[in-house]
């Protein structure tokens, strides 16, 4: 069985989980903090970044593009459709939005909410900075405006077949859902979207996550919010 060393809201992470719940693999988690750099995750991997997904053969698969591969290459069955199109045209459109949340999504707003409310939590002393919160949450309100008029002309965000771009974007909002950053009166489309995501099976591990002194918001485990 396959193990995920992952962070519960690390929405990198959470992708991977979600793809490995969709298909139906078995994975074993380790839970750890990278921004506290320990000596284990170094030594399997020195850029301290997560996911790693280690193989049934302990062989550690590093950074979120090589274990998205690595998922459905090793692991997909040949009888369950996958989240990667077989059309060069629609597997274009699915790349450019995964590349949409894992890069500029990211370090528009999820990187900064993320460090602000969890890593800083270690930091003793440490303080969310009230400006950075602010910028974050502007773009924040940049991005879900895109993805209303992607979801109003689209069944699923990257076409009419759910793809790796939806559990992409849902891996991101999880987490800001979790720590109480989406406004989701203003966000009918996507909230109309994700609650479709939410309602599959490979979302339930995602939806029981808890973290220590931090509650998440109201709402964020109910399928009807």
């Amino acid at each position: 069985m396959p193990t995920l060393v992952h962070y519960p809201l690390d929405p990198a992470s959470r992708l991977i989980r979600l793809m490995c719940a969709e298909y139906g693999v078995p994975l074993d988690v380790e839970e750890i903090k990278p921004w506290l750099r320990e000596p284990h995750l170094l030594d399997l991997n020195p850029a301290a970044t997560l996911p790693i997904l280690v193989t049934d053969d302990e062989v550690p698969i590093i950074g979120i593009l090589a274990a998205i591969h690595a998922v459905e290459d090793i692991y997909t069955l040949e009888t369950i459709g996958g989240l990667v199109p077989n059309h060069p045209l629609e597997r274009a459109e699915m790349w450019r939005l995964v590349e949409w949340m894992l890069v500029k999504f990211n370090d528009e707003v999820t990187r900064y909410l993320f460090e602000e409310k969890i890593s800083k939590r270690d930091i003793p002393g440490a303080t969310p900075e009230p400006s950075v919160l602010r910028a974050a949450k502007a773009n924040l309100s940049e991005h879900m405006l895109y993805f209303n008029w992607l979801l109003a002309s689209r069944k699923w965000l990257a076409g009419e077949e759910m793809t790796l771009a939806d559990f992409a974007l849902a891996a991101h909002l999880s987490t800001l859902d979790y720590m109480g950053d989406i406004d989701w009166a203003k966000a009918a489309e996507t909230r109309d979207w994700y609650s479709r995501l939410k309602s599959r099976p490979a979302f339930r591990t995602l939806l029981n996550d808890r973290v220590v002194a931090m509650q998440p918001s109201k709402g964020y485990a109910d399928l009807d919010f």
